[in-house]
């Protein structure tokens, strides 16, 4: 274990001590949530980055010392554990290594190799090996054995080579050689499947990599992925290469490099061939596609950690969205023949009235459904549109953008936007099984419309309830370590919920689920507790939930909040345990807790170093007088409204040169996806996203941030959009082929249903009549 501890210190740049307080409160159950907030004296303010990596880590060497372990009992169990190879074993610093150790030693199916030791071939080997000089044909005659299959000279010399390739196949050292040089040398390679038609469909998902190679070692994450997906769906051939000429009866460098190993070298002695010869096959037979196989699993593992990361960087930054807060809102589920839902949910999120409008082919009811939305606007107070970014996104959003301008019309004072929303999960969340106890007497498709205006209101609170990787904020999430992705996923939820904090009385069983030692089973019996006996008016009343004891409640309590309650404090960041300290505090300004909270002057009048104490040092103490400053304070930005340029609805009406306002969809190292509208997500390439150099696109945007972009290239064939952020960029012709066209992973075309009808007046004073009897009624 101080192995262990000495190494994640020396990786993390931080004391051993640090590592060590850090690990023992991971093993006794506490969170890194907990961890990073409120212990950091023991840590000495390890934060929850750290904290991650070093729980990473720390499993991962916990498994190599197991498997250290195993394998070393293993091989001394067939008494072949030599003091060097022990050594050896000891020092191995990853799995890799330890495994390719490991390989002369495992059990495994019998080999040709075995056989002609077993034969008792080996001796021979070893001779002509020696000395080269001697003449194969006639050393081997001495061994030939008709019994155990080695009938002649020929065939002896056979299992010569299989016993020598093998033994060369299985050097742990040269296999480590050639594998960091081909990792550093190689061409990832691939090529459109032999008999597959480049013209298919879905064959042209991968017409990039029909005649494509790279250096192995700079493969991107998504281009990896690309061609592992095309191999996976059986379109593309994927090779490693190196870019040499073959030449018959030469060695290829790889050849050459087991030659050098080995400290042969090529003489025309008598029995060089046959040493050039096994070589060969050693190479070919043995080496060559076991080391691909190893380094297409290396450039997968790394692809697809670059690939978890930007997942859950975007996710973060999604959960971390800017909060509409406690406002009316309509929660409009886009549709065409199936028709738009419609949800009202009031400031809190509960759901007050449903229907369903036509404004779009086959029925075209575009003033009715005006007259619906403008009632449901008058009757409910609403303030804030929140439209689903799916079919008939766009033309649905002009709905509301005309409902906007009638309203304004006739009740200039009562305020209403609008904000294009993604939807993505909301089918998953309307047909779950806590949807249907939510809202049970909803149907599944209008259930879709209330997620998507709860999620305006809090993101955080309604993305919980989904599955991280239905969230759509990532790329080739199927493709990669499901497991990996889960947990890493898992700790973003964790992480964003905690940083946040949950309201106590209102947060529904999957965020409570998210709070930091809290499971699915607790979270149930709290909402259980509150249904029976009310809200709760204390953080000290969970101790009377079932299941919920004095560890959990240690672990939960400082990210519960709530509002109202009997102490002040528990609305805010302080954790339970802490409150004597403040107590403390109270004394010395000789002033009630409601006289505090909030006061700056008050608080920064107190000097930590007068409240430490053997329980709780100057850093906590810090933590609590800036929690007293802002008690209960939203790290979340504040909320704002991306604006659609009018007449641009489809990716047809885009034209080169145009600049306009979008939001960031997606984001990945290679650049990020702008969402104007046009139902097709546009890119902007890493070099188009600022006028200086930039190595990851996140270090100029994220996910959810309402940018201005212009329009490079339109390519309606092929349904891409060219974007760049430098505004003083000029467009490509008309004919050319932009440097930075990417293929977008945004949603694919859709139609765009014509919209009839003309103005009904019937329509405009039933609107104007049910505002002013809104008027009347405030």
């Amino acid at each position: 274990m101080d192995k262990i501890l000495l190494q994640i210190a020396a990786e993390l740049k931080v004391r051993p001590a640090q590592v060590n307080a850090a690990v023992e409160l991971l093993d006794g159950g506490a969170t890194v949530p907990f961890i990073a907030r409120y212990r950091k004296e023991a840590t000495d303010g390890l934060d929850d980055t750290q904290l991650r990596e070093l729980e990473s880590r720390l499993g991962y060497l916990r498994e190599l010392e197991e498997r250290r372990a195993a394998v070393l009992k293993s091989i001394d169990e067939q008494g072949k554990l030599t003091p060097e190879l022990r050594a050896a074993i000891e020092a191995a610093p990853t799995k890799q290594e330890l495994e390719d150790l490991y390989l002369p030693y495992k059990p495994k199916r019998r080999t040709k190799g075995m056989i002609a030791r077993e034969a008792g071939l080996e001796p021979l080997a070893d001779k002509l090996f020696a000395d080269p000089s001697l003449d194969p044909l006639v050393e081997a005659a001495a061994f030939v054995n008709a019994e155990a299959g080695f009938a002649d000279a020929h065939a002896v010399l056979d299992g010569v080579r299989d016993l020598l390739s093998e033994r060369w196949a299985e050097d742990a050292v040269l296999v480590g050689k050639l594998r960091e040089w081909l990792w550093a040398e190689g061409l990832f390679q691939s090529k459109l499947m032999d008999g597959k038609d480049p013209n298919n469909a879905d064959a042209a998902k991968f017409r990039d990599y029909f005649d494509y190679a790279e250096p192995i070692r700079t493969v991107p994450s998504h281009r990896a992925l690309a061609v592992f997906r095309g191999r996976t769906q059986e379109f593309l051939d994927a090779k490693l290469v190196l870019d040499e000429e073959i030449v018959p009866g030469q060695p290829t460098l790889a050849e050459g490099r087991i030659a050098v190993h080995l400290g042969w070298r090529h003489s025309k002695r008598a029995g060089d061939e046959l040493i050039r010869k096994t070589i060969a096959w050693t190479w070919k037979v043995k080496l060559s596609l076991s080391l691909e196989r190893d380094l297409f699993s290396r450039l997968r593992e790394e692809a697809e950690k670059v690939a978890i990361k930007v997942f859950a960087e975007n996710l973060r930054d999604l959960l971390l969205a800017a909060p509409a807060g406690q406002r009316v809102v309509m929660g409009l589920d886009p549709g065409i023949r199936t028709g738009c839902k419609v949800a009202i949910v009031d400031a809190t999120g509960k759901v007050l009235d449903t229907n369903t409008v036509y404004p779009h082919e086959p029925r075209n009811d575009w003033e009715g459904s005006l007259h619906t939305l403008g009632r449901l606007v008058a009757t409910h107070g609403v303030n804030l549109i929140a439209i689903g970014n799916g079919t008939a996104s766009r033309e649905t959003d002009k709905l509301a953008a005309d409902l906007i301008k009638r309203i304004q019309q006739m009740a200039p004072e009562v305020k209403l936007e609008k904000i294009v929303v993604s939807e993505a999960g909301a089918s998953v969340y309307s047909a779950s099984e806590f949807a249907s106890k939510e809202l049970p007497e909803l149907d599944v498709s209008l259930r879709g419309a209330v997620s998507i205006a709860r999620r305006l209101q809090d993101p955080l609170a309604e993305l919980v309830k989904i599955d991280p990787k239905s969230i759509g904020v990532g790329q080739y999430q199927h493709d990669v370590n499901q497991s990996e992705l889960a947990k890493s996923l898992d700790a973003v939820v964790e992480d964003c919920v905690n940083s946040v904090g949950v309201d106590l009385n209102t947060a529904s069983a999957p965020l409570l689920a998210r709070v930091s030692g809290l499971s699915s089973a607790v979270a149930s019996s709290i909402v259980r507790w509150r249904d029976a006996n009310g809200a709760f008016r204390s953080r000290q009343q969970l101790l009377d939930v079932s299941g919920l004891g004095a560890k959990t409640f240690e672990q939960c309590a400082g990210f519960l909040r709530i509002r109202n309650g009997e102490n002040p404090l528990d609305q805010s960041g302080v954790h339970p345990e802490t409150y004597p300290v403040v107590e403390r505090m109270l004394a010395k300004v000789g002033k009630p807790i409601g006289e505090v909270m909030g006061r700056s002057d008050v608080i920064r009048s107190l000097k930590p170093e007068a409240f430490a104490d053997e329980h709780f040092g100057a850093i906590t103490v810090k933590d609590i007088l800036a929690e007293l400053e802002k008690p209960g304070r939203d790290p979340r930005p504040d909320f704002k409204v991306a604006r659609f340029n009018d007449g641009v609805e489809d990716i047809k009406d885009l034209q080169p040169g145009m600049t306009l306002e979008g939001t960031v969809s997606n984001v990945a190292q290679f650049g990020a996806f702008v969402d104007l509208g046009v139902h097709q997500d546009g890119p902007v390439h890493v070099s188009q996203l600022s006028n200086k150099f930039v190595n990851d696109a996140r270090e100029v945007v994220k996910t959810g941030d309402i940018v201005k972009v212009k329009v490079l290239e339109v390519d309606l064939a092929r349904k891409r959009i060219s974007l760049t952020m430098k505004l003083d960029a000029k467009p490509v012709a008309k004919g050319e082929r932009g440097d930075n066209s990417y293929r977008p992973a945004g949603r694919g075309e859709r139609a765009m249903p014509a919209r009839g009808g003309s103005a009904q007046p019937q329509g405009q004073s039933a609107m104007a009549a049910a505002f002013a009897k809104l008027q009347t009624r405030k």
